[in-house]
């Protein structure tokens, strides 16, 4: 497996130089973490033995939120959470996606245009399960932001994992659509979605005091696909939540000039590679950094956090458990001793030595390299 901290290390210099001009300061910072994640440059943290007296030193990740070697842990705290909230309700997957017209100004204005492609599509789906024959309430729905396609490019979209349910909060009733089956059914009609969607953006842009692109199409995208219990879906996008962009297994080569990774085509399922300099593949990374404090990840409606009384409360009404499996969040894996096989203790942790000193990374002027 090749790291992406020693990419980052081959080619720094050259991209550094190259992008200097589009960097923010959360590019420099992502860039220098992600270098040191658990190299002998990064802090240290003392294991000792439980059953003999061997020490060790274990070097701390560096706990950025877009590294492809942390959050593993977190990522399975968080698809666990979800699916502890599943109601018994046929689930789709909603995918929204700004057009290309706009990721210019999605580009200059992240901040902006990521929260209201966020609130815009659960604003859609609220407004149709309101007007919903069958729903007549308020649904549900979590929803993940993703910057990118399988190829890498820059590609916002903002995936919902929906159940076909809602709640009346006036009659104080439970309602669900659908006939069950987990590759079959209908929740709403996709052009319909997709004009609404697209009149709300519109107007959100406009709103913030920004201007629209000269031209741009007048039907939008919007994806609605059954996804059976909703546990798919959401296993999917846990997975890529808290892990960055690529996984470090997906990179295959990396020489003094180029970096070889490869991806899997969304249409074909297959498995294609991709060739890029080593500064390039390093830029298709760091442009999907989301904005400091975003949350890629949101719950709306009756999945929102703060209404766990209200998801206990229908899990004993419908006589449903989601799985207990599901509701226990896993224990992180122990570090076993090298001389007995025993578990180890952290003891110590953030031990700093000379290589692990926090260095700046400077952005090259011009004339420099």
């Amino acid at each position: 497996m090749i790291r992406l901290a020693s990419v980052i290390d081959t080619f720094e210099s050259a991209f550094l130089a190259q992008y200097r001009d589009r960097l923010r300061p959360e590019h420099i910072q992502a860039l220098a973490a992600m270098k040191r994640c658990r190299t002998s440059a990064s802090p240290k943290m003392q294991a000792a033995c439980t059953e003999c007296s061997h020490h060790t030193l274990v070097p701390h990740s560096c706990g950025h939120r877009h590294c492809p070697h942390c959050q593993h842990h977190d990522s399975q705290q968080w698809i666990e959470r979800q699916l502890a909230r599943q109601v018994p309700a046929q689930y789709f997957l909603l995918t929204f996606t700004l057009p290309a017209q706009f990721r210019a100004l999605a580009r200059a204005h992240q901040g902006v245009l990521y929260d209201l492609l966020m609130r815009c599509a659960w604003d859609t789906v609220r407004t149709f399960s309101r007007n919903d024959r069958q729903l007549q309430g308020i649904p549900g729905a979590i929803a993940v932001l993703h910057t990118n396609t399988r190829a890498l490019d820059y590609h916002p979209h903002v995936h919902l994992v929906m159940p076909a349910a809602a709640i009346d909060p006036d009659n104080k009733r439970w309602r669900t659509k659908g006939n069950g089956h987990a590759k079959t059914g209908y929740l709403f009609n996709h052009k319909a979605l997709a004009t609404v969607f697209r009149a709300r953006m519109l107007a959100g842009i406009e709103a913030a005091g920004l201007s629209l692109p000269q031209r741009h199409p007048r039907q939008w995208v919007v994806d609605c696909k059954a996804a059976g219990s909703g546990a798919p879906a959401l296993i999917y996008l846990g997975r890529y939540l808290y892990r960055g962009v690529i996984r470090e297994n997906d990179i295959l080569a990396c020489d003094s000039a180029q970096v070889r990774f490869r991806y899997r085509n969304a249409k074909t399922g297959r498995f294609e590679q991709r060739t890029l300099p080593g500064a390039d593949f390093l830029w298709l990374i760091l442009q999907h950094l989301l904005p400091k404090g975003f949350r890629r990840a949101r719950n709306f409606g009756f999945l929102h956090p703060n209404r766990k009384r209200l998801i206990a409360l229908l899990h004993l009404v419908l006589c449903f458990d989601p799985g207990g499996a599901a509701a226990r969040v896993k224990e992180r894996a122990p570090i076993l001793c090298a001389c007995c096989g025993a578990v180890m203790t952290i003891v110590r942790t953030r031990i700093r030595s000379a290589a692990s000193t926090r260095v700046t990374v400077p952005i090259p002027t011009e004339g420099t390299c």
